[in-house]
């Protein structure tokens, strides 16, 4: 059993609750774990278990290794165990387990007073290990594969019969009848020799080793292990190997044991896998009951070893009471007999000492308290810890840190107003402009995607619509889908609602037939239409109605019935379309009847914008199970993991180019020596100065090799400033690359998995969509690019929000509403938004670096600041400067002319990706 911190690991036994629904309830779910057997209520309790057994604390109790987990440690036990079972020579497994069974401790040899017997009882598994070593290392068995040595030649034999003491005579043993040898093997050899119960000497002189003898068949040459070449060889070649297969007489002196089978380690070994022993005082050891069914040993314990167990554990706990008594202090002489006064004397001392002694030990643990709290006081906080742990102090207050996080903006969020459309509406965004690449799109911003969601006008067509539907539309051909899956789910639907009595709710004045029948010849070529690009991608409305009809059904989709209600049918007269060219949200099924059959084409401009949502966020869902899709996500992992290589080259090399620009700074500070050997520092003079003293008095030798050494070294230093900013440039151009990598990276990674930025110290998560996927930071010569030019916050998830509540904090609720604002506080996956440049830098500034995810979260956007910046600010730009083109667009136009839409940014949109473009 592995072992964890010298203790061997316990199972779990089932509750009672279990053990009764046994029989109460047979078919309770329950969780299970296979390897140990352990059954578990909850998944809680399985994966807290688990976590405990995958913890690398654990050690092989066969072979001690450690650090490993529980299920390593099991196996190598599981390994050796196997290994060592099949070493053991099998027929002394049996003798050696019956004679270890209930041996006891300490190590001493005791006269039972109540039987004549004495009773060796082992402690320490050493001293058991020694003592049954010293018993059977010359006693053999039949069966065994031993090694004879038959002058000086060794063989390798199995042992055929065994021979008592009692037939120490040769005549004897020869004139031993065949048909008498099961009578023989009955008589079971070694039974007095390998009881422990009895001491070493006398098991010798009753049962001596040396007197048995044994009759072997000898089956080949023992090879030699020498590592000398030929030496092997030599022996086979004896006359002596003709004596194999022959069977021979031989005596414990000639007859030994492979170590690899027998050992005082192996038999350690062996020993321990085999038996056990209680913790109690006394305890003999026990061989496994399944072991000792095996090979026959008792698991009974006899009457007289039971005595001389419980005479041992009295005895003991009679030597430990004595040891406390002595410690005590020595037993008081017999007293008189005490009066009445005096026991009631003796009383009232005794309750005052318990009471002078609870007082001293609730003094000492006040004072244990108040040290202990002190030290924890004095002890310094190691930074970055817990956010929550992190409070801002009347210093930091003073110092004018920012307290409050300032207020993210929830009311410009678009389709904000119904729980969950801002979502989907994010998440096909996102999905449509990472995966542009595989769905052959071009790149637009958060804000054109929102206008064209609203566009209601359907004399106009809004291209963007066209071919994001279209590019999903053959996108979702090649997943697997249901033919006329909707119909079927509407008409088992219908079923369902006639058995239970209830009647048809008929959105929009629709029956569930009608609608039926309205779906029947619209759409059914979906699969084949060509929706071709330089056509405007026409039909596309009637092959999104046709897609729908395979691959939605009501569980997976539970608006699609209102929808293609809408999309189907149309009202008497057109009261609808005035709020539909509004953007309005759509009118309530209940309110409006629709009885005229559509065309699709007709109508998806009267759908309400979050039912656009719907349908987008629908099919985007959809097509992320696309080949299309995994094969793109399988090539981003690659070329991550070439940029992952590519930067720790360029890493390198950027450390080498500092390292050499050091060396060089370091030689051009060193001044040149002066050549007088004085140590004076040497004027550098002007060359025409130096010209000029030449001329007015006679050349020295020794000034001019001093002008030589000059220049060489000017010329030195030249040469290694030149070579200074060779490098620097060098280490500007690896620094761009970085960069460089930097952005690619996310890119790459934003078409495997979004994550966040991070979180604050309430869990509420931070995200920036920019630079992912097909989009990019950064444009054609260097221009600012954004996606959504924002950063979003989203309240924390149902999973923090029960972490937040473990704390226990009982003034968390004042906590936060002190460092959010009543505003600013946002519910579970509840979304805002900041803007503008310097609502980032306010929330930077509250960002706490003492605490572990803040820090994190705050080094992530100060590295990322400059593009996030400049998203903001283009995106601002270009809002007002298309504010400012409407408005002159109106003042150019009557008031009833309205506003020229085909201008708008949104509708000027081409994607310049698509495959039939040309």
């Amino acid at each position: 059993m592995p072992t964890c911190r010298r203790k061997r690991v316990v199972l779990k036994e089932p509750s009672a609750d279990l053990l009764k629904a046994v029989k109460s309830d047979p078919n309770r779910q329950v969780f299970y774990l296979h390897t140990t057997g352990e059954i578990f209520e909850t998944y809680e309790e399985y994966a807290a278990r688990m976590s405990f057994y995958r913890l690398r604390q654990f050690q092989c109790e066969v072979t001690g290794k450690s650090g490993l987990d529980y299920f390593q440690a099991l196996d190598s036990e599981r390994q050796e165990a196997r290994t060592l079972h099949s070493r053991f020579p099998e027929p002394l497994k049996s003798a050696v387990l019956k004679a270890v069974q209930w041996r006891m401790y300490p190590v001493t040899v005791l006269l039972h007073p109540l039987a004549q017997f004495q009773l060796e009882v082992v402690g320490r598994l050493d001293h058991l290990v020694e003592a049954v070593y010293d018993r059977f290392k010359d006693r053999y068995f039949k069966g065994e594969y031993v090694i004879v040595d038959l002058a000086g030649t060794k063989f390798q034999a199995r042992v055929e019969r065994v021979y008592p003491p009692q037939y120490s005579d040769a005549n004897a043993r020869d004139s031993y009848q065949e048909s008498a040898l099961n009578a023989l093997d009955a008589e079971k050899p070694h039974s007095i020799g390998g009881d422990l119960k009895i001491s070493l000497q006398d098991s010798v002189e009753q049962d001596g080793p040396h007197n048995y003898y044994y009759w072997v068949k000898l089956l080949e040459l023992e090879k030699d292990k020498g590592h000398e070449k030929g030496k092997g060889k030599a022996s086979v070649d004896k006359p002596d190997g003709k004596l194999v297969g022959s069977l021979v007489e031989v005596q414990s002196a000639m007859m030994s044991r492979d170590r690899l089978a027998f050992s005082k380690s192996i038999l350690r070994r062996f020993i321990r896998d085999c038996v056990d022993r209680d913790a109690a005082v006394a305890s003999p050891w026990t061989v496994k009951p399944i072991l000792a069914a095996r090979y026959g040993v008792d698991s009974v314990m006899p009457e007289e070893t039971r005595k001389g167990v419980e005479d041992i554990k009295k005895g003991e706990i009679d030597k430990r009471k004595k040891a406390w008594e002595d410690k005590e202090g020595p037993p008081s002489k017999k007293q008189k007999k005490m009066t009445a006064a005096q026991e009631e004397k003796a009383a009232e001392k005794k309750e005052r000492d318990a009471r002078d002694k609870a007082e001293k030990q609730r003094l000492a643990k006040e004072e244990a308290e108040r040290l202990a709290a002190e030290k924890k006081k004095k002890k310094p906080i190691r930074y970055p810890t817990e956010d929550l742990d992190v409070r801002l102090t009347d210093k930091d207050k003073k110092a004018g840190v920012r307290l409050q996080r300032p207020v993210a903006n929830r009311a410009i969020l678009p389709f904000n107003e119904i729980p969950g459309v801002f979502e989907a509406f994010l998440m096909a965004w996102n999905f449509l402009v990472v995966y542009g690449q595989p769905l052959h799109l071009s790149v637009f911003t958060l804000d054109e995607f929102e206008q064209a969601i609203r566009h209601s006008i359907s004399d106009l067509p809004c291209a963007l619509l066209a071919e994001i539907h279209s590019t999903l539309v053959y996108n979702l051909r090649t997943v697997p889908f249901v033919r006329h899956s909707l119909l079927l789910s509407l008409l088992k639907h219908k079923e369902d609602q006639e058995q239970a009595g209830l009647d048809d709710d008929m959105p929009y004045g629709v029956s569930m037939d009608t609608l039926t029948a309205g779906m029947a010849d619209v759409g059914n070529n979906w699969e084949r239409v060509p929706l071709r690009f330089s056509e405007g991608r026409e039909g596309w409305e009637e092959a999104v109605v046709g897609c729908l009809k395979d691959h939605a059904n009501l569980p997976n989709f539970p608006q699609i019935r209102s929808i293609l209600t809408k999309l189907l049918f149309a009202p008497e007269h057109d009261d609808d379309s005035a709020s539909a060219a509004s953007g309005s949200r759509s009118t309530s099924p209940s309110t409006t009847t629709l009885k005229v059959p559509a065309s699709p084409r007709e109508r998806y401009y009267c759908l309400a914008p979050e039912e656009r949502v719907f349908i987008l966020s629908f099919m985007c869902n959809l097509a992320i199970s696309s080949k299309a899709i995994h094969t793109h996500m399988e090539s981003c992992e690659e070329q991550l993991t070439a940029l992952r290589k590519e930067k720790i080259e360029v890493n390198r090399l950027k450390k080498q180019y500092l390292e050499e620009m050091n060396n060089l700074m370091g030689e051009a500070k060193e001044e040149p020596s002066t050549s007088n050997g004085t140590g004076e520092d040497v004027t550098m003079q002007d060359l025409s100065d130096l010209s000029d003293i030449s001329e007015a008095r006679p050349k020295s030798l020794g000034h001019s090799k001093e002008r030589e050494a000059a220049r060489a070294k000017q010329a030195s230093i030249k040469q290694a400033m030149a070579e200074h900013r060779r490098l620097d440039e060098e280490v500007l151009k690896l620094d761009r690359r970085l960069e460089g990598i930097e952005r690619d990276f996310r890119k790459l990674l934003g078409g495997v998995r979004v994550k966040p930025l991070g979180r604050d110290r309430f869990y509420n998560r931070v995200w920036w969509f920019d630079g992912m996927g097909a989009a990019s930071l950064v444009g054609s010569g260097g221009m600012a690019q954004y996606g959504t030019g924002r950063i979003f916050i989203q309240g924390a998830s149902e999973f923090d929000l029960d972490l937040l509540v473990q704390r226990e904090e009982d003034n968390l609720d004042e906590r936060r509403l002190e460092e959010e604002g009543e505003d600013g506080t946002l519910k579970s996956n509840e979304w805002a938004v900041y803007s503008e440049v310097e609502e980032v830098d306010d929330f930077l500034a509250w960002l706490n670096p003492k605490g572990q995810r803040e820090l994190a979260l705050k080094n992530i956007i100060t590295r990322w600041l400059p593009h996030i910046g400049a998203g903001m600010k283009k995106r601002i730009m270009d809002l007002t400067s298309n504010a400012k083109n409407t408005d002159t667009r109106r003042s150019a136009r009557t008031k009833a002319a309205g506003v020229d839409l085909s201008r708008e940014p949104y509708m000027l949109w081409t994607n310049r990706k698509a495959i039939n473009a040309s």
